[in-house]
Order: structure tokens, then C-alpha cells, then sequence
């Protein structure tokens, strides 16, 4: 029988993850040869080497991988004990990780406040990054929740909407087609264009509707950056298409404008993503409820540009008819 203590494990799962003894001992508050001590009596309750070291970087050997992933594991189910005793108690405690893509920075905060206000006792721990990193996290289960608009294919998961998210063709406030109305489709093969890069949600949307008409536009500049864009459009490089809440009050869009385009605004929606088969811990699943119930408020937190008005119509129309059908 394999002995080891708590405290050991701990040491040993944050050595592991930094690769670092020193990385470590910060994390923890404890001196490095206090760290390297504990992992060195762990090792000798294994039985089997648990790093390999090469140069100053740490790497985890075949035993090392698999006491990892079972130190993530008690980590976890420990976690999850404390939830759910102080959720016994009457309390809402604990942590909630959370992943999301991007453009949800616009509303995000806006609805973490208000839940961080009524449920104290829980710590929120927020990573904003790339489509593709956010379904690195999934695969990896690093976190509780994530939001995405742009669903995996191969991943087994279970999705719940609770936001829309139309996107938009945005322009300079001054572009001769600010004054029309249902612009056709084609007309925009004649513009300069603004575009996410490659793999964005948001352009691969635009892309099949102009694939579905068989259409191309001008691509000007790639830019990574939701913010970058909207400079760049505002200073006259070309037209985008973006997630309306890019383009929510924030003092940095009154020189753009929504046109009125065919076959816009483009329906999406914003989804909560978890494992399939994950049991979700009592914070994930009040923040989960919370977040079903808080977000249709969202609506009314657009700028007021020119053509939102129609896109607000638009979605509303497009709701209609999916309930008739």
C-alpha cells in the first residue's frame, strides 16, 4: 500500500505542473528544499521515479503522469466536498473556472458583477482567450464551464444556449451605403473587407453564406483583435462582419455604423459547454441557472448605431419563425 500524505500530493501536483521546484515553492509559500524534500519522499512511497530532470526544466515520467492526473482527480472531488457541504449549509461557496472566447469580454463582466454580488463566498476564476485554446481546455477538462458560439464537431458535449449572438456587417459611419436599405448580398464583393483570422467563429459564419451564393470579397487586412477592427474600420480601411456585441456602449463606436444587408444579420447564439458524461459541481450549476435567467437583460446594453434598430427586428423575426416551423 502506497503511503502518502495530503500535503505531499499537493507538493507534488504543483511541481508537476509548473515543471519547476522554485515555481512551486512560490505557489505554495514554502522553501525550495522543502518542496524538493517532500517530492523526494513521495517518490520513495511510489516505489518509482517520478521526475526526470534535463537541464533546469522537470519532466514527468510514465509514474509522475499517472499520479498527476490522480492528484487532479482527489483535487477535484475534494473541491466538489466543499461545495457541497456549504451548499447543505445554506451556502453558495467554492470556485467556479471558466473559459470563453474572446468577443464574450463585451458582456461577460456585465454578468459576472451582478452573480459575484449575490454569491460572495464564490471565487471566479476567468480565462479569456482563442476559439482554439478554449477547445484545448474542453478536450483537457481544465475547467467547469465554457462559452463558445461556434460548437466542436468531435467532441462529446452537452451544450445550453442563453444568449443571441447576430452578426453584423459594420462600416464607417460615413460609407455611401449607410442610407440603404436590404443592400444585396453582392454588393459587398465590391468593398475592401476586415477580417478575424483564419478559424474565427465569426468568419467562418460569413464565409459559408458566401459560399452558399458563391460569392468572394476582398480580403484588406487580417487582424486578430475585435478592437483592431473596429479602428480600422472606423478609419476608412473597409467594411467587417462582427458579433453585434462587439458593439456594445463602450465609447469606441460612434463612428461606425450597421448596414442593412440581405440575408443579415447572420443568427448565432452564445452556448455554456461541458463534457459530456461531467458532473457539475453546485457552483457550476447555480452559476449555470444564473446565467440562463440574467442574459436575455443583455439586450437593451447595445450602442445606439444607426441599423441596430433593424437588426433588433431581424433577430426577432427570424425567433418567430423557428417557433412557427
Amino acid at each position: 500500500m502506497i503511503h502518502a500524505t495530503l500535503h505531499q500530493l499537493k507538493v507534488f501536483e504543483a511541481t508537476a505542473r509548473h515543471g519547476s521546484f522554485t515555481r512551486a515553492a512560490e505557489e505554495l509559500f514554502l522553501t525550495q528544499p522543502t518542496v524538493s524534500m517532500q517530492v523526494k519522499q513521495l517518490t520513495k512511497a511510489i516505489g518509482l521515479p517520478l521526475f526526470e530532470q534535463v537541464g533546469k526544466r522537470l519532466y514527468l515520467t510514465d509514474a509522475g503522469r499517472e499520479l498527476f492526473s490522480t492528484c487532479q482527480e482527489i483535487f477535484q472531488r475534494l473541491e466538489q466536498l466543499e461545495m457541497t457541504v456549504a451548499n447543505l449549509k445554506g451556502m453558495k461557496q467554492g470556485k467556479l473556472r471558466l473559459a470563453v472566447i474572446t468577443t464574450t469580454k463585451y458582456f461577460m463582466p456585465r454578468l459576472l458583477g451582478p452573480f459575484c454580488q449575490e454569491y460572495p463566498g464564490i471565487d471566479v476564476s476567468l480565462a479569456v482567450t482563442n476559439h482554439e485554446r478554449v477547445l484545448e481546455r474542453l478536450a483537457n477538462n481544465q475547467d467547469d464551464l465554457y462559452v463558445m458560439s461556434q460548437l466542436p464537431e468531435h467532441i462529446d458535449i452537452k451544450t445550453h444556449s442563453f444568449l443571441d449572438n447576430p452578426l453584423v456587417v459594420v462600416a464607417p459611419r460615413n460609407h455611401p451605403l449607410a442610407q440603404e436599405k436590404q443592400i444585396p448580398l453582392k454588393a459587398l464583393a465590391e468593398e475592401m473587407f476586415i477580417m478575424r483570422e483564419p478559424g474565427s467563429g465569426t468568419r467562418g459564419a460569413f464565409q459559408k453564406l458566401l459560399d452558399a451564393h458563391q460569392l468572394t470579397v476582398k480580403v484588406r487586412l487580417e487582424l486578430g483583435s475585435n478592437e483592431a477592427i473596429k479602428q480600422a474600420i472606423a478609419g476608412g480601411l473597409g467594411l467587417s462582419v462582427l458579433s453585434r456585441h462587439t458593439l456594445m456602449i463602450d465609447g469606441s463606436t460612434s463612428d461606425l455604423t450597421i448596414l442593412d444587408v440581405e440575408d443579415f444579420p447572420i443568427q448565432r447564439e452564445w452556448y455554456v459547454v461541458y463534457l459530456a458524461g461531467k458532473q457539475l459541481s453546485v457552483v457550476a450549476e447555480t452559476f449555470l441557472e444564473y446565467l440562463q435567467a440574467a442574459a436575455p437583460g443583455m439586450s437593451g446594453n447595445f450602442m445606439n448605431l444607426p441599423g441596430w434598430k433593424e437588426v433588433d427586428r431581424d433577430v426577432q423575426q427570424n425567433k418567430a419563425l423557428k417557433v412557427e416551423v
